[in-house]
C-alpha cells in the first residue's frame, strides 16, 4: 500500500493578523451590543429570548480572540 502525503504551507503577514483582529473586535462589540439591547425585549418574544441565549456561541470565541490580542500586545510592549 502506497500513500502520499501533501503539505501546504500558508504564510500569514502581520497586516493580515491585524486586519482579522480588528474584524474580530468589531464583531465582538456588535454581538455584545445586540445581546444587551435585545435582552430588554427578550421577555416579549421567544425568538429574541433564544437569540440572547444562543449569542454566547459567537461571543465566547470572539472574547477569547480579544484576550489573546490583548495578551500579545502586553507581551510585545514589555
Amino acid at each position: 500500500m502506497i500513500s502520499t502525503v501533501t503539505t501546504t504551507t500558508t504564510t500569514v503577514t502581520t497586516t493580515q493578523v491585524m486586519a482579522y483582529g480588528i474584524i474580530a473586535v468589531i464583531a465582538l462589540i456588535v454581538f455584545l451590543a445586540l445581546k444587551e439591547i435585545l435582552s430588554a425585549e427578550a421577555d416579549k418574544s421567544e425568538r429574541m429570548k433564544s437569540f440572547v441565549k444562543g449569542s454566547n456561541v459567537a461571543i465566547v470565541p470572539l472574547l477569547l480572540v480579544f484576550v489573546a490580542i490583548v495578551a500579545y500586545k502586553v507581551v510585545t510592549v514589555l
